[in-house]
């Protein structure tokens, strides 16, 4: 049994699928799946239940996979421990961000770690905050921007900004020429809303639910851009985060809240175990600097 074993089982359980997994790992399927046999037949248990349809690990793969994982963990921390120390300015950076933020932020974030980081190869990872999370405490990812509480054990984290929510209608809107905007002005309206799954939508439901808002049951949007078309074209209003408006933005008006103003505290979270924090310290305040430039 070898790291290359392991990693395959884990590619594997995590894509639950031979040919998917090969594709990952840059082989050819039967040679996957040949190892994969070898190593069940080497252990004397069956890893992994297959059938033309899905591939599903064992209960005692189950274990044999957490403990897979944990090991390759360690010797990428191992790795990571003898690169930190011989330059902890250099080597990968895997940052992750949820699709309503990384949009607005990565394009700003980008250079201005290049400049002041430029030993850093850097990776940027666009996911929801479930699959970051995940991603996170696996080591997939160094570090992730998210909402702030992130309660985990394993975690850290550093607030970094607050991003306030303005009220986009269409500038043809009854309320387009409010300002500011109360929040219980917002009794009885309807809101366009995100799918499921994004943290935004969350946030957006509890300001609608506290003040006797509605969401637009037969319309909703996969993303913040789609959300921006809808209103303009007279679809209906939404909650629009400081760091997506664009202004001037023809169709549009983007109505501030009067205090109490709805908003997402934004922060950077990391594992404890991580030995980067130098390099975490600078991206924090690279993150701080690029969302002042977005204001801007």
């Amino acid at each position: 049994m070898n790291l290359r074993d392991l990693r395959y089982l884990i590619a594997v359980a995590d894509l639950r699928s031979f040919v998917q997994a090969s594709e990952h790992c840059h082989i050819s399927q039967p040679t996957l799946s040949t190892q994969i046999k070898k190593l069940e037949e080497r252990l004397g248990v069956q890893i992994f239940e297959r059938n033309n349809k899905r591939v599903l690990a064992t209960e005692v793969g189950e274990r044999i996979i957490a403990t897979a994982r944990r090991i390759v963990k360690e010797v990428e921390h191992i790795q990571e421990l003898a690169e930190t120390a011989r330059d902890p300015m250099a080597g990968n950076l895997r940052i992750g961000a949820f699709p309503t933020l990384s949009t607005y932020i990565f394009p700003k974030l980008v250079p201005l770690i290049k400049d002041a980081l430029p030993r850093i190869r850097l990776i940027l990872v666009e996911e929801k905050t479930e699959e970051l999370l995940r991603q996170l405490k696996n080591g997939q990812i160094d570090m992730a921007l998210l909402a702030m509480p992130v309660d985990d054990n394993a975690l850290q984290s550093q607030a970094l900004f607050d991003d306030e929510f303005l009220l986009a209608v269409a500038a043809d809107h009854p309320l387009a020429e409010a300002a500011p905007i109360r929040q219980r002005d917002l009794f009885g309206q309807q809101l366009l809303l995100l799918d499921e799954g994004h943290c935004l939508r969350g946030q957006a439901l509890q300001v609608c639910h506290i003040n006797g808002a509605l969401e637009q049951q037969d319309v909703r949007a996969t993303g913040l851009e789609t959300l921006r078309q809808m209103v303009r074209a007279g679809t209906g209003i939404t909650f629009m985060p400081r760091i997506a408006v664009r202004e001037p933005d023809s169709g549009i008006r983007y109505i501030p809240f009067q205090s109490p103003v709805p908003s997402r505290n934004i922060g950077l979270v990391w594992r404890k175990t991580s030995m980067r924090n130098r390099l975490i310290d600078e991206v924090g305040r690279l993150i701080i600097q690029a969302t002042t430039q977005t204001a801007t």
